[in-house]
């Protein structure tokens, strides 16, 4: 893989020099070039990932799907909600906002003491060989994935902005960038916090991410897949995680309107196993929330009315909370 890497690196230095370092100069951001440089080498990673799921994903939609798309509308809507997530819109957003806070967060994180632990310098020898390392961050952060959404589920909090991934109901494999920006934004705080308390190397970051997004495009693919019934407690299939999408099962606990779910897991099935949250049901089921589906609640049809609506269901909820919370007022 030597070659791949040097070239990678060849056209992403050609296209920082050429394109975003003239733009980044006339924005009077020449001190901030290293973080530049780094969102070049995002953007090419989403490029080849586009690639990949077209190459790849795509054909297989079209030889083995679940159902018929009918709403081609929604699936457009996905698409863009892919190409801002992998094209950098979205972290260009966070580079000139969000990124010096987090910036500053560390270090206070620094000053109080929290030093970051090396795990590919745990077993000397074995550890820092790269592949290894590289095995082992793909576990750590995969249980890290399971604790954001079990989460996203457990709080009702979050799940009014979680809800609208789910609110898709004819999924492809655009379907995983179909979040709200603030659920976005919360999973990637928890993942830049973590990378940088175990010390993940910055390439191998890039590519724990640019793996664990593939293998959620094909699991969100609408093609009639799953892995064998060895394979299906080792890998997440497409048919694992539909289950997590289908109504009744994914979003809600013993079949009632409660927070819960099934199959949480992003990568490996395990996480489940362990916290008795998996279904190996060999089935596939209508997707979408059931107030959606049941009472014909609008999640919305566009970007921003979805994200409108995001915040229309979260600040109900806190509109709600503060008024049974405020004192009755006596009567005498």
């Amino acid at each position: 893989m030597d070659w791949f890497v040097d070239l990678f690196a060849t056209v992403q230095q050609w296209l920082f020099e050429s394109a975003v370092q003239p733009v980044m100069f006339a924005m009077g951001e020449g001190a901030r070039l290293e973080e530049g440089f780094d969102g070049t080498g995002w953007l090419l990673v989403g490029i080849l990932q586009l690639a990949v799921m077209l190459l790849l994903i795509a054909p297989l939609q079209w030889w083995c799907p679940v159902e018929k798309i009918t709403d081609r509308a929604a699936v457009r809507v996905d698409i863009l909600y892919t190409v801002i997530h992998r094209l950098g819109l979205f972290r260009l957003v966070m580079f000139f906002t969000l990124d010096p806070v987090f910036d500053e967060l560390v270090v206070a994180l620094r000053g109080m003491g929290l030093s970051t632990l090396h795990l590919d310098d745990l077993w000397p020898g074995v550890t820092d060989l790269a592949w290894v390392s590289l095995i082992i961050y793909l576990i750590v952060f995969d249980a890290v994935n399971y604790a954001i959404h079990r989460g996203q589920h457990q709080f009702e909090w979050w799940w009014r902005l979680h809800a609208l991934h789910h609110s898709q109901r004819q999924m492809t494999m655009w379907n995983d960038s179909r979040n709200h920006l603030l659920d976005d934004l919360l999973r990637d705080l928890i993942w830049v916090l973590v990378a940088q308390l175990i010390g993940i190397p910055p390439g191998q970051f890039v590519a724990v991410v640019a793996f664990t997004q593939l293998s959620e495009n094909l699991q969100h693919a609408n093609v009639r897949l799953w892995f064998g019934r060895v394979g299906e407690r080792l890998w997440v299939s497409p048919r694992f995680h539909r289950l997590h999408h289908s109504v009744g099962i994914g979003h809600e606990s013993n079949g009632k309107a409660t927070l819960g779910g099934h199959n949480f897991g992003v990568l490996l099935p395990w996480w489940d196993m362990l916290f008795g949250t998996a279904d190996f049901s060999l089935k596939y089921e209508p997707t979408g929330v059931r107030d959606q589906v049941e009472q014909g609640v609008d999640y919305g049809q566009g970007f921003w009315s979805q994200q409108w609506l995001g915040l229309k269901r979260l600040g109900a909820l806190f509109q709600r909370r503060s008024t049974v919370s405020l004192p009755h007022e006596s009567t005498d």
